[in-house]
């Protein structure tokens, strides 16, 4: 086991006091960097720097970074998911260490979803039954993975899979 603990710092963002979403730091006991390139071949990172060696994503619209001693967390609604989210990263690094011996090791950024790949799938009418103004931005609200295929209630069922299986691509569950 590479990371064994770490020490939680969850805050309110400095630039907006009163938001309603926190943030958080976890400060590794580890340095984790030697894990980074295994971990972004797992997950897709969506940046990857060498030099200070960092990998970056955007997953359910909260941006992650896992630096070589510490990983940051935004628009997270409390602690409770912050620790979710944090020992869901122990357990990616800790399993990418493990195997790394069969993992081809990424060292630049994954493809990420591309906003017409989604577009084309989506019924283009702009109806705002889910909530947005038109079905470019929830197609770009989809490629940040803030919302999902079970957001566009006009979507047929074949199309609803087809964005599923191509977002499946992309996507990971804390």
């Amino acid at each position: 086991m590479l990371l064994k603990s770490y020490k939680l710092e969850i805050f309110n963002p400095e630039c907006r006091p009163g938001a309603m979403a926190v943030h958080c730091f976890a400060q590794l006991d580890q340095d984790v960097s030697e894990a980074l390139p295994y971990v972004n071949a797992v997950l897709g990172g969506h940046t990857y720097s060498k030099d200070p060696p960092s990998v970056g994503f955007k997953i359910h619209g909260k941006l992650i970074t896992i630096h070589s001693k510490k990983i940051a967390v935004n628009a997270l609604k409390d602690e409770e998911e912050a620790t979710k989210i944090i020992e869901w990263l122990k357990r990616e690094i800790n399993t990418a260490w493990e195997k790394r011996n069969e993992i081809e090791p990424l060292y630049e950024a994954a493809p990420k979803p591309q906003i017409f790949e989604i577009l084309k799938l989506l019924p283009k009418t702009n109806c705002k039954e889910c909530g947005q103004p038109t079905c470019m931005v929830f197609a770009s609200q989809v490629a940040e993975g803030a919302k999902g295929p079970e957001d566009c209630p006009p979507l047929v069922d074949a199309n609803k899979e087809r964005l599923s299986i191509y977002l499946g691509r992309f996507r990971f569950d804390f």
